[in-house]
């Protein structure tokens, strides 16, 4: 069996950028793989320069900076430096950076990285054609919406340049297919970072308790939700856990929320660490999605299933394509309405048995697919072309 040397390119813990913790996950994954010999990770430089959070044994190397326009070229020399026989980008349309320039160069990393020899394998977690843009950050008028569309479909076909892009939704796969007609675009789920052990009885306060996790200000809105369960705190015992921190492109959001809508019961936790993440997702019954768009798979949702959390879900969009793909279950809201959000909740926490249910249920959703048969999916895509 051949063994690679293998390079990732992507954020990683500390740092508040896209996808840091999927990139450390599967990181991890790749590191542990049979058919890995080495794991080098180019990521961003760290905001201290301390230490990033990944195990034992792979090495880190600092290799471009969110919203510098250098970034490609910083990566193309880092992987001539390196000379891995396959470089993985773990990629959303925002990775590089929150201006629009510093973004749409960063998408040319991989497409350089094909020129100078490199064997590349591009994840990419969402596309240009399911994105609402306004409820995502990105305000413009319909002339310009129709112009980023189309630098996004340009961005798309420069992306596509790589030797295998995998995505995590059938949809995506048809739509690349279709429009752009890449014949090197494959399916690779999302997959689940732990398959902890089926999740204990909650106690009471856990089953009072209600969670929303992730990077917010964009399309990830918590004023509703507050609303909601302030409503809900009239009648009800009932807390909410806001745990995460700013959207790198609604930097100050969480702050400002706190000190206008921050009450009893309503507790913002800032970032959470790696270790203590399992104990957020198990003191809580029900995760909910305050979300009025989507940008890819939710790597919450997994996470959220496999700590068997009810869930509470918008139903738009890619959230309700994984519901109905991968075997989710939960109580559906439509976005943005706090009437039709606090009936949801309402609904878990007045029949906790069915709350249990919708957790365990869940919980298997999530064991399908490990990270770790991710990783060898991306492996054995990479390695039949490298």
């Amino acid at each position: 069996m051949r063994r690679y040397k293998v390079a990732v390119v992507t954020a990683l813990p500390p740092s508040r950028t896209t996808l840091s913790e999927y990139g450390r996950h599967l990181t991890r994954a790749l590191h542990e793989a049979p058919e890995v010999d080495d794991v080098t990770v180019l990521a961003e430089d760290h905001p201290t320069g301390g230490t990033y959070e990944v195990p034992n044994g792979i090495r880190v190397v600092p290799a471009w900076r969110f919203n510098s326009l250098l970034t490609p070229l910083r990566l193309v020399r880092a992987l001539r430096r390196e000379r891995p026989d396959m470089a993985v980008f773990n990629l959303h349309f925002s990775s590089f950076g929150s201006s629009r320039a510093a973004a749409a160069l960063g998408l040319f990393a991989p497409l350089l990285a094909r020129l100078a020899g490199i064997t590349t394998v591009t994840v990419l977690h969402n596309i240009v054609e399911t994105v609402d843009l306004e409820s995502a950050g990105f305000r413009y008028g319909r002339i310009a919406e129709r112009a980023m569309r189309a630098i996004g479909t340009v961005l798309t076909r420069v992306v596509l340049r790589s030797h295998v892009v995998t995505t995590t939704m059938p949809r995506y796969v048809e739509i690349l297919r279709g429009k752009y007609r890449a014949e090197n675009v494959v399916l690779v789920p999302h997959g689940a970072f732990e398959i902890p052990p089926p999740p204990p009885e909650r106690d009471e306060r856990s089953r009072r308790r209600i969670l929303a996790f992730g990077k917010f200000g964009t399309y990830k809105k918590v004023e509703p939700l507050i609303a909601a369960v302030k409503h809900l705190q009239e009648t009800r015992e009932v807390e909410l856990v806001i745990a995460g921190t700013d959207s790198p492109n609604a930097p100050g959001y969480l702050a400002g929320v706190e000190a206008g809508l921050g009450g009893p019961g309503i507790t913002f936790t800032g970032y959470v660490a790696e270790e203590d993440v399992p104990a957020t997702f198990r003191g809580s019954a029900i995760a909910v999605f305050p979300y009025t768009s989507t940008t890819g798979s939710s790597g919450v949702l997994h996470q959220a299933g496999s700590y068997g959390c009810a869930a509470v879900l918008p139903d738009i969009g890619d959230l309700a394509d994984l519901v109905a793909e991968e075997g989710y279950a939960g109580e559906l809201f439509e976005p943005g309405d706090e009437v039709s959000l606090a009936g949801a909740l309402a609904r878990l926490l007045d029949d906790p048995d069915r709350c249990d249910e919708i957790g365990i249920e869940n919980y298997y959703a999530s064991c399908g697919v490990p990270i770790a048969d991710v990783a060898s999916w991306i492996l054995f895509h990479g390695g039949a072309v490298a």
